[in-house]
């Protein structure tokens, strides 16, 4: 059993561009818990660091961009708002990855934890060199198909 003081966390760079939203989210989450480790310890927030760029070229499959909608309520009577997930691609692509990726984290404090730890960017470019991340090649992504 892994302990917290024993935790090793590295930083991993995810690419995707032209690679579906959910596949991406998948491979950021288990990252993130750390389910890749073989000293992985579920009570434990043994996960990594995760930067994910190109946000801007995900894509989504299926007739989702036109049919799924994110919605949150103001907290005001009458105040359920909803966005087309088209829309909310165009304008902020990283808050869908985001609230993909948390939604596959538990909700706990390892989950409000883990989510911290990721960084998103719309374009190539990060501001993390001196961390030394790795190229994290996607198990379950499909292969890099510009279009």
């Amino acid at each position: 059993m892994l302990k917290t003081k024993d935790v090793n966390r590295k930083w991993y760079i995810i690419d995707a561009a032209y690679k579906p939203l959910g596949r991406v989210a998948v491979e950021a989450a288990r990252l993130l818990k750390g389910k890749h480790k073989p000293d992985y310890t579920p009570h434990v927030d043994c996960g990594d660091n995760v930067i994910i760029l190109n946000a801007e070229k995900i894509t989504l499959t299926g007739k989702k961009t036109e049919k799924k909608y994110y919605r949150y309520h103001t907290g005001w009577v009458g105040g359920l708002k909803e966005i087309q997930y088209k829309a909310l691609m165009a304008i902020k692509p990283e808050k869908a990855l985001a609230l993909a990726i948390k939604g596959m984290l538990p909700a706990n404090s390892i989950g409000r934890k883990a989510i911290a730890r990721v960084k998103i960017y719309k374009g190539e470019k990060h501001c993390h060199e001196a961390q030394k991340p790795v190229e994290w090649t996607c198990k379950y992504c499909f292969k890099n198909q510009e279009k």
